[in-house]
């Protein structure tokens, strides 16, 4: 059995943490049930089911510290992991970055589970494979997708007093659509805690939509346009630069938010004051546990409000060093959006590009978020007001932060990866090159 009740997991935990003579000791225990289906060339490839659990420690003597794992939880096999995490602390040199474990914390109930995506059957991964398949193969399109469904949990305890729980379910979808000819291709891709919320059949025609939409596209000259981006295309940009909310790398010089005359730049306007940005695990369309690997609770925080930095993200040790609160790293991004449905941008875009997704982005400049990558599965030339034709795929270089400063609208939040992002219209996006690939 992979999934242990609170109270089972706390059993398991303080047996455990009864044979600890370390220091310090520090002990989590997880486990999982998850479930697949694998389909490529409108067939079903794989299915299959896997259950896991795990159980570390890390012991500590001083600034010394040892981890071992183990996966099995009778009596001996626990004495035997913690003795062996002691042994490592012995054998190993002093972290002077060691922080002592958390004391007791008071956590908020999350909202990671339900109840219905605990129970998804055999059966319902295989109607998730035939609602993408059965439609693409009426089209002359090809799917080759990948769901995937998980119920886990996990727990930790400490020998200061502390100790957290958490359960969750989360479910994953995404699917390309090739059309036969070789000369389309869509994508589309879904994630949620509650499966209740999904529909396959829906996200498949949005995917075979765009294939077949995406037929022949014609090659327009690389420049400047205006763009407007699915969530999926700037999650991963708006990703990296969440990336640098680091307040330790941003006051050693090492990254964007590094200020120019030293220290970082909590406080300063970087970005379109209509930008806010922040983090909440409560938040019911993207929820996250209330407390992070350390047991440090997580809080609703705001990162970026009105295009002026407000947090950076501060562990205990930096916190120590400069004298202020520890400061979590977000368990997910929330940007604020508009009322604007994507079809109401594109209805108010005199010449722009459509861009479904972007992948292989690579960094060009830390210290001004500039990036590459292309552009992917569904490329499309928009003029007064409506899609005009597929256009070739483009190389892009582009800084989310020059992009948050070009802000033409805001449009609609959708859940993308665990975040909230709202379609985005960009004045001035450049690509610098086209590329054949579909």
């Amino acid at each position: 059995m992979a999934i242990y009740t609170k109270d089972e997991a706390r059993t398991i935990l303080e047996k455990a943490l009864s044979y600890s003579k370390a220091d310090a000791c520090e002990i989590n225990l997880s486990g999982s049930n998850s479930g697949n289906i694998r389909y490529a060339r409108n067939t079903v490839s794989t299915s299959g089911h896997s259950s896991n659990q795990t159980l570390v420690v890390q012991s500590s003597f001083g600034k010394k510290s040892g981890t071992a794992t183990i996966d099995e939880f009778d009596d001996a096999s626990l004495e035997k992991v913690v003795r062996r995490a002691e042994e490592l602390a012995r054998l190993s040199p002093e972290n002077p970055e060691f922080m002592e474990p958390l004391g007791p914390q008071e956590y908020d109930d999350s909202l990671t589970y339900k109840e219905s995506t605990a129970n998804i059957s055999p059966e319902y991964r295989a109607k998730v494979a035939s609602s993408s398949i059965d439609p693409a193969a009426a089209q002359d399109v090809t799917a080759a997708g990948f769901f995937n469904d998980s119920e886990g949990f996990s727990a930790m305890i400490n020998s200061n007093g502390l100790f957290a729980y958490n359960r969750a379910t989360d479910m994953e979808f995404t699917v390309t659509m090739r059309t036969n000819d070789g000369t389309g291709s869509g994508w589309v891709s879904r994630d949620y805690n509650d499966v209740d919320k999904f529909d396959a059949a829906e996200a498949s025609k949005i995917a075979i939509d765009k294939a077949v939409m995406s037929r022949e596209a014609r090659a327009i000259e690389p420049g400047k346009y205006t763009v407007i981006l699915e969530p999926a295309a700037s999650n991963d940009l708006l990703g990296n630069m969440f990336s640098s909310f680091s307040a330790r790398s941003a006051d050693e010089g090492r990254n964007f938010m590094s200020a120019p005359d030293g220290g970082n730049k909590l406080g300063q306007k970087i970005v379109d004051e209509r930008v806010t940005i922040w983090s909440d695990p409560l938040h019911p369309d993207v929820p996250s546990a209330t407390w992070n690997g350390s047991g440090q609770p997580l809080k609703k925080t705001m990162w970026i409000e009105n295009g002026v930095v407000k947090n950076l993200a501060y562990d205990r040790y930096w916190a120590e060093q400069k004298g202020v609160e520890p400061v979590p790293f977000p368990s997910n991004g929330i940007m604020a959006g508009g009322d604007a449905s994507l079809e109401d941008l594109i209805r108010s875009t005199n010449r722009g590009i459509l861009v479904t997704r972007l992948w292989y982005i690579r960094s060009v400049d830390p210290q001004t978020l500039l990036y590459t990558g292309l552009t992917r599965d569904g490329t499309f030339y928009i003029e007064n007001g409506q899609i005009k034709h597929p256009v070739k795929n483009f190389r892009f270089n582009e800084s989310p932060i020059i992009m948050l400063n070009n802000l033409e609208t805001l449009g609609q939040q959708v859940r993308i990866d665990g975040n909230l992002i709202p379609y985005m219209k960009i004045r001035d996006f450049t690509f610098t090159s086209l590329s054949d690939a579909v």
